[in-house]
């Protein structure tokens, strides 16, 4: 049975409701625009706009807008990914008038002033600054530039030290004008309402937004190369990246390739890489596989930290543990576990509110169409121990897979 409900506005923002029997309100604003929308040289101004918004707008001064919600002690954010900008608040059910008062303010009434916007060059170069002297945090976004070169999905979402100096009013404008279009934003509340009434508080505060159809002009990423890239950096541990290009979000595998990630390494100390390197033979403190499904691509990986005398090996055991699943078919028991446990992980994710009406805002944007719990339940049972045996012959191909390390020097 359909768990929400939604409403189109004229100037084509849709409104997602879910009903939720608690005090808090958890609610949010996607917008279909990222850094893959960004132009040659203008790395970083998707995640640049997302800071300027709780600037000045024409109507309130920069603590204006801070206080708005603060002051009745509620939960105010946003970030910016390679595909979306979202927009986040929870608080009590009684002020989310005040919440949508204020996302129609900041999104669509900014003025972007110039000495607010060299301020804010300051925090993300220090934020930039942050991310390197992390080379946990630096790995990955260097593993993806190698993963999609030459293409805006392998650029780093915080820009450049050159890229964001460079920033100005015009680039701003230009962005929002060619990738703000009111049919591929979403307004999702969590909460417990009538859904009349979410209806008319939307019709009030973003039903005037004036209609906006730019298209997106977005292409889809080449395959990788395959290689083994070695970095050497002033750093105590040596960190590896191992993996590939991975299936879309609307791939038919990408359930299969979920529930492998998750057998691998995903949540939980039973994992196989983390049983077999950390438990085992106490190599790694951290190992994880990640899986990101994009709307034209995905992105595999394995990560592991750990002292440069033992990083070798390390590779050996994670290229171990792949082999194994490209050449052994899951047993039928083996199968059943890991889907039980996957099962069980998804359900209990849903209680964290506001993850779950993002995650089905994008679900919105992406398909038309959200999947209840039974829907997703059903098609992770659907999987065979067959496809993820061609699923893991894809995707762990070692002829394919990209390796990066960073050594210390």
């Amino acid at each position: 049975m359909i768990d929400y409900q939604a409403y189109t506005l004229p100037n084509g923002i849709r409104i997602l409701y879910k009903h939720a029997p608690f005090t808090i309100t958890h609610c949010c604003f996607i917008v279909n625009a990222g850094s893959r929308d960004e132009n040659a040289g203008q790395e970083g101004l998707a995640h640049f706009i997302e800071h300027l918004l709780f600037k000045e707008t024409e109507r309130r001064s920069t603590s204006q807008i801070l206080n708005r919600l603060e002051l009745v002690g509620a939960d105010l954010n946003a970030y910016t990914t390679k595909e979306y900008t979202c927009i986040h608040a929870s608080l009590l059910n009684q002020h989310l008038e005040r919440a949508m008062d204020l996302f129609e303010d900041i999104l669509f009434h900014s003025t972007f002033p110039e000495d607010e916007q060299e301020k804010e060059k300051g925090v993300i170069l220090d934020e930039i600054a942050s991310y390197l002297d992390q080379p946990e945090e630096a790995i990955q976004d260097d593993f993806e530039e190698l993963l999609f070169a030459d293409h805006p999905m392998g650029k780093n979402i915080l820009g450049t030290e050159e890229s964001v100096g460079k920033m100005n009013g015009a680039d701003i404008r230009a962005f929002i004008n060619s990738n703000y279009s009111t049919s591929e934003m979403i307004f999702a509340v969590h909460g417990n309402y009538d859904f009349k009434k979410i209806i008319k508080l939307s019709e009030k505060y973003f039903g005037q937004v004036a209609v906006n159809k730019s298209e997106k002009k977005r292409t889809t990423p080449h395959s990788n190369q395959s290689g083994i890239h070695i970095v050497k950096k002033p750093i105590s541990q040596t960190h590896c990246i191992i993996g590939n290009q991975a299936y879309s979000s609307s791939h038919q595998h990408k359930n299969g390739l979920l529930l492998l990630n998750n057998l691998l390494g995903g949540m939980g100390m039973s994992s196989r890489l983390n049983l077999e390197i950390r438990e085992k033979y106490g190599i790694a403190y951290t190992i994880e596989s990640n899986y990101t499904a994009l709307t034209d691509t995905g992105i595999f990986s394995i990560y592991f930290g750990t002292d440069a005398e033992k990083a070798n090996k390390a590779s050996r055991l994670v290229h171990k543990e792949l082999k194994k699943l490209r050449d052994q078919k899951l047993g039928t028991l083996q199968l059943h576990q890991a889907k039980e446990k996957f099962i069980g992980q998804i359900a209990l994710a849903e209680e964290n509110r506001m993850s779950l009406i993002i995650s089905m805002a994008k679900s919105l944007l992406d398909f038309n169409h959200i999947d209840t719990l039974e829907d997703v339940f059903a098609k992770i049972n659907a999987v065979t121990a067959d496809q993820l045996l061609e699923i893991s012959n894809e995707i762990f191909d070692i002829d394919r897979l990209i390796t990066l390390k960073f050594e210390p020097k």
